[in-house]
């Protein structure tokens, strides 16, 4: 059913979506504006920006991104709400036939403003649920902030939108994250978006809310879990860019059910596109203004920024090359790609090297060691501001030091080898891995043997369709028996 094209979530990537660079998703922050004072926010939103972008330059953003093939913006803030012409903008990417959602902390979506959004064309409204009541309301800083989202979301699932949650996960978060599943279940959303909190902003400020990379070996399991109870009960897990990456889990959750989907790199750039309030122009939304610019839709056509601009062609240039760290020799480099950008330059001011992966501290597990980030430098007191971590590398037994990069002698600035250089004219649609049917862990296609646990491929996949036939076979007969075969 997927394959058909009347079917397909907006969302949904094609090759050719690689191929030619769409930007299917775009995020928008359409203001910076914030009625809350979140202590992880990368973007330290409050209050405006000083110049942001009028209605008519937004109409033609708008227009804009429905040329290049856009189908589906997700307006941001600080709180899109607090924008006065936010149905506006609405009702535009709507009439262009886009799919449009918001993403809130629900603090003032009260119900007019939800019936305006909604008389515009509102597809979906995402509501973030940090944790339960008491941990929410500490990282959102404003009491009663749970409360006040949970009424947003009941307001938006009576309104008929489509309803989600999102969850950043912290050093605390873990506790609270079954119960928290059952209130989003009770609550009526089908969608639950979780990714890590990142070192950006104010959670620098605050690195205490930082989840340690270690931490992964308890978080992963927890998640997988989580994953397979949800979709029993009608809730489905979406795990963000930054949870991954590969490990015993990866065929569950990045393809939802579907094996051939996996982690295949960075798509900032390719088909992800996103705007900051005054104009301008990322690959992604989280990441830094400073060194992932773009350019301005004031300065230059959206058109020309997209296709021409160095500043957006990184992912569609980064190789092997631009790793460093455990992850340039990584099993999976050619694949992943370091993982997500935002993450690892956020942490280590340089992307291609990202503790927060699970088949990396799986490995380093079974060697008797673990990293975990220490704060060196705070971050300016700007929008998505980056400081600086150490990565520290040490025996789990013992706790002694066996490497950290503040030591090492290691360059960090921000570059990669084809700096300068013109993206190829066409995309390069994600490498496809192979799946081991003993371990269910992801290889390279020409393996005949598993790298991770010595299986002979072949052997094991020949089972796998054994015991498959042998299941369809007893389904059919139980079928049979029941009257159900007709």
């Amino acid at each position: 059913m997927l394959d058909s094209p009347a079917v397909r979530p907006a969302r949904y990537l094609s090759d050719d979506d690689f191929k030619r660079y769409t930007p299917v998703h775009v995020v928008w922050e359409i203001t910076l504006a914030c009625d809350l004072k979140c202590l992880h926010c990368g973007s330290r939103a409050g209050h405006r920006r000083p110049s942001e972008l009028n209605t008519a330059e937004c109409l033609q953003v708008i227009d804009s991104l429905a040329a290049l093939g856009t189908r589906e913006i997700t307006l941001i803030g600080g709180e899109a709400y607090l924008r006065k012409d936010w149905t506006q903008l609405i009702r535009a990417i709507r009439d262009h036939g886009m799919y449009c959602a918001v993403q809130t902390g629900g603090r003032n979506l009260n119900a007019a403003r939800l019936q305006q959004a909604v008389d515009a064309g509102l597809n979906g409204v995402g509501v973030s649920l940090d944790g339960l009541p008491p941990l929410h309301d500490k990282v959102r800083n404003v009491p009663g902030s749970f409360d006040k989202a949970v009424d947003a979301l009941r307001r938006a699932k009576a309104a008929g939108l489509a309803v989600s949650v999102n969850t950043q996960i912290g050093a605390a978060t873990m506790p609270d994250l079954p119960e928290l599943m059952d209130r989003i279940i009770e609550l009526g959303a089908t969608h639950w978006q979780i990714q890590l909190t990142v070192a950006m902003g104010n959670a620098v400020d605050n690195d205490q809310l930082l989840l340690q990379p270690y931490q992964l070996l308890d978080l992963m399991p927890l998640l997988a879990r989580l994953y397979k109870e949800g979709l029993e009960r009608g809730l489905l897990m979406n795990v963000g860019n930054n949870i991954g990456y590969y490990g015993p889990y990866e065929h569950i959750w990045r393809g939802f059910g579907d094996e051939r989907v996996h982690w295949a790199g960075c798509a900032a750039g390719q088909t992800v596109m996103a705007l900051e309030a005054d104009g301008t122009v990322k690959g992604c939304p989280s990441l830094a203004t400073v060194g992932f610019s773009g350019g301005n839709v004031r300065d230059m056509t959206l058109d020309d920024i997209w296709h021409h601009s160095e500043g957006m062609h990184f992912g569609r240039l980064r190789s092997v090359e631009d790793l460093w760290g455990y992850c340039r020799t990584c099993y999976y480099n050619d694949v992943c790609r370091g993982g997500c950008t935002w993450t690892s330059h956020s942490l280590l001011g340089k992307p291609g090297n990202n503790p927060y992966c699970h088949h990396r501290t799986l490995d380093l597990q079974k060697k008797g060691l673990r990293e975990r980030i220490v704060k060196l430098q705070d971050a300016a007191q700007t929008s998505f501001a980056v400081g600086r971590f150490d990565l520290v590398t040490e025996e789990i037994a013992t706790g002694k030091v066996v490497s950290q990069i503040s030591r090492s002698g290691q360059v960090i600035e921000l570059a990669w080898k084809n700096q300068g250089k013109r993206a190829p004219e066409t995309g390069r649609p994600p490498a496809a891995l192979a799946i081991c049917r003993s371990c269910k862990q992801y290889i390279q296609p020409d393996e005949t043997a598993c790298p991770h646990c010595s299986a002979d491929v072949v052997a094991a996949e020949q089972a796998y369709r054994q015991e498959e036939a042998n299941r369809q076979q007893i389904i059919g007969k139980l079928q049979r028996l029941l009257g159900m075969d007709s």
